[in-house]
């Protein structure tokens, strides 16, 4: 259970972290600070959402789940995402009325500030580094851009000490907004793929169909189905026709299958003059029946 506890660690930290540091940026007058603030209250729900989360999607299969909980973990990954893209336009929106009405910063108090922030984050970040989950990779990912945002605030701090060019704190702020931004819609996509069902990340359909009837004895293979729980884990289903033992047959297509990294595989085998039952669908069984003819001729 390292994970969760990891998580837990983190939402605290970050809780703490995002109060005190709000006081900090409403006392020095930096919205930069005030941005990264929101960032990390938001950073702090969404941690803490998806530490239920994550510790729900550990369970085993049953009789309600019977594919297991892992997509909890992916819903507080789409949760947090939400919260950052939130967080982030409003951040851009106060940024941007700051450049139109600079107001007085106090330099000294952000350095300080800036400092403890970098070192406050960096421990946290190495807390999270190892994470098995898309919700973890997210919470690291989190961690690794306040050290940054930090490191931002701290060298823009420093350089308004000693010009005074007071808007290169609205500015460090909209980038950090816009950095959070970006990522949050890549994240997003990447839950909303799972969802969908979608083909996971570097799986071919067709080179993976080419690669099983390679195996001898595999005469045709039809209604691939392949999709992801969580990112990490895929599963495979498929119709086989094969005129060789199945049993023989079923080891060599799982053994492919593993190559292309799939590991968990429902495999049906017919028989060649077996009819499936699903090939209602007209195109595919023409299809099929055309590279039945020309498998044979080999």
């Amino acid at each position: 259970m390292k994970t969760t506890r990891n998580i837990l660690i983190a939402f605290l930290l970050n809780l703490f972290f995002s109060v005190i540091e709000f006081a900090g940026g409403v006392f020095t007058g930096s919205v930069a600070i005030i941005s990264d603030a929101v960032h990390d209250m938001g950073d702090a729900a969404s941690i803490g959402i998806s530490y239920f989360l994550e510790r729900k999607s550990k369970k085993q299969p049953d009789e309600k789940y019977t594919y297991g909980y892992s997509r909890y973990s992916v819903i507080g990954g789409m949760i947090t995402t939400l919260i950052l893209l939130f967080g982030s336009v409003a951040v851009i929106y106060n940024a941007a009325h700051k450049i139109a009405n600079p107001s007085e910063i106090n330099y000294n108090g952000m350095i300080v500030f800036a400092v403890i922030g970098v070192i406050i984050n960096l421990a946290a970040a190495l807390v999270t580094r190892d994470g098995e989950s898309i919700n973890q990779k997210a919470v690291n990912l989190h961690m690794l851009e306040d050290v940054l945002g930090w490191v931002v605030v701290l060298i823009g701090a420093i350089v308004m000490r000693f010009t005074d060019f007071a808007i290169i704190d609205p500015i460090m702020s909209i980038c950090v907004a816009l950095f959070i931004l970006i990522n949050a819609i890549r994240n997003f996509k990447e839950v909303l793929d799972l969802f969908l069902e979608k083909t996971p990340e570097g799986i071919c359909v067709s080179e993976l169909k080419e690669h099983l009837l390679e195996i001898d004895g595999v005469l045709d293979v039809h209604h691939i189905h392949i999709r992801s729980m969580d990112g990490f884990h895929v599963y495979a289903t498929m119709h086989i026709v094969t005129d060789s033992d199945h049993h023989e047959i079923k080891e060599k297509v799982r053994e492919e299958l593993s190559e292309h990294g799939i590991v968990h595989a429902t495999l049906e085998l017919e028989d060649e003059d077996e009819h499936c039952h699903e090939e209602k669908c007209t195109v595919e069984h023409a299809e099929n029946a055309g590279i039945h003819h020309h498998h044979h001729h080999h």
